[in-house]
């Protein structure tokens, strides 16, 4: 089948080092494993292609604006072109990332081409809090059309679909959470040196780094702390190590092929996240925390979202924007180098179980009922 994927999002390259990145790069690689043929659709390269992509056809439209509203304007005007370019190509099936103001799927719907739409966040709101949204009465018409011409849409959790839901009327959601790569991330031995405590991820506020840090300072064992990735917080969580006397492993940004490098001698992984205010406001699927299990770490977490069923029985649980209760719980686990090594196992036992992309991947389609298989 002839699969056009879309992502008319600027801010998401499709060979980028961020989470959505890797999104997109693992649902292409699990569609075409599956023996689909697949091209992408897009408004940002990237420069960080892996080697078993650089073979993927991506087509690209750029969006040249300045202001917030020529952006938006920019961005509808985009996707209706990668819209015109799919029907020019021809195309079975289109999966399409939800975007602000894209309505390409629903474009080529009307064409008689079917459709998944796919929604990671609640970007209408993530918009309007973090960003500039000038025509959010706009960017609710277009969500509204994606869905109602979408044969189905997937969302990562329950918060996402609820979301959807109360904006629109979406008897096809359903909720998928997302997969790891079981074959780039795989379990490996401790550094002999030492306990290593490692986060991968974007340097954002939502991430709770800064929390991660004051539990360091506050650690009674001797573990130490390495941070992968990169974002607009670097500058001040590398001054607040500085000021709480702390050494950490500053790795900064690494393409995704990458990852399994920089957390090999990894003993614990942690996803310290903060509380936001609310079961809806933690609506990620955390592909951190996906990565860690896959590679046979051990999780220290903050206990919001998805992560206590996700964790359930394999991981250790902690409060929100407790910095004094993380620390005791990676202190805890420092010490005992046989649980570490029982409860990595069970982890990478579950990610094999349940949470590979080939069978997200596969869930997906299923909930599209499509002839030319």
């Amino acid at each position: 089948m002839r699969i056009a994927y879309i992502c008319a999002d600027p801010g998401i390259p499709v060979f980028g080092s961020k989470g959505a990145s890797v999104h997109i790069q693992e649902v292409v690689r699990a569609l075409r494993r599956t023996g689909h043929d697949v091209t992408v659709y897009a408004v940002r390269r990237g420069t960080l292609v892996p080697a078993d992509l650089t073979d993927l056809p991506v087509r690209i439209v750029k969006v040249h604006a300045d202001d917030p509203a020529a952006r938006e304007r920019a961005q509808a005007t985009a996707a209706a072109e990668l819209a015109r370019q799919v029907r020019e190509d021809g195309a079975d099936l289109v999966y399409e990332r939800y975007s602000l103001f894209s309505t390409a799927l629903a474009e080529l719907a009307d064409a008689g081409i079917p459709g998944v739409l796919e929604i990671n966040s609640p970007l209408i709101d993530e918009q309007r809090h973090h960003r500039t949204l000038v025509d959010e009465a706009g960017a609710l018409a277009a969500l509204r059309t994606q869905v109602r011409a979408a044969r189905s849409t997937v969302c990562v959790s329950e918060p996402v679909r609820r979301w959807v839901c109360r904006h629109t009327d979406a008897p096809r959601a359903v909720t998928i959470p997302n997969g790891v790569n079981l074959e780039r991330l795989r379990p490996f031995p401790e550094d002999p040196d030492g306990v290593v405590v490692t986060f991968v991820g974007t340097l954002k506020p939502w991430h709770g780094v800064a929390d991660l840090l004051r539990a360091a300072a506050l650690a009674q064992e001797d573990w130490s702390l390495r941070i992968v990735g990169d974002g607009p917080e670097r500058e001040a969580l590398q001054a607040q190590a500085d000021a709480l006397g702390l050494e950490v492993d500053f790795r900064g940004p690494v393409a995704p092929q990458d990852v399994p490098a920089a957390l090999a001698g990894s003993a614990i992984g942690v996803a310290p996240y903060p509380d936001l205010g609310g079961e809806d406001e933690q609506y990620f699927s955390p592909l951190k925390v996906l990565e860690y299990l896959a590679a046979g770490l051990p999780v220290v977490a903050s206990a919001v979202g998805q992560l206590p069923r996700l964790l359930d029985g394999i991981g250790v649980l902690v409060p929100p924007s407790d910095p004094a209760a993380l620390a005791s719980a990676l202190d805890a686990l420092s010490l005992t180098p046989q649980l570490r090594a029982r409860r990595g196992e069970l982890g990478r036992r579950r990610a094999e179980k349940h949470h590979s992309w080939d069978g997200v991947v596969r869930q997906a389609l299923a909930q599209v009922e499509v002839q030319h298989v």
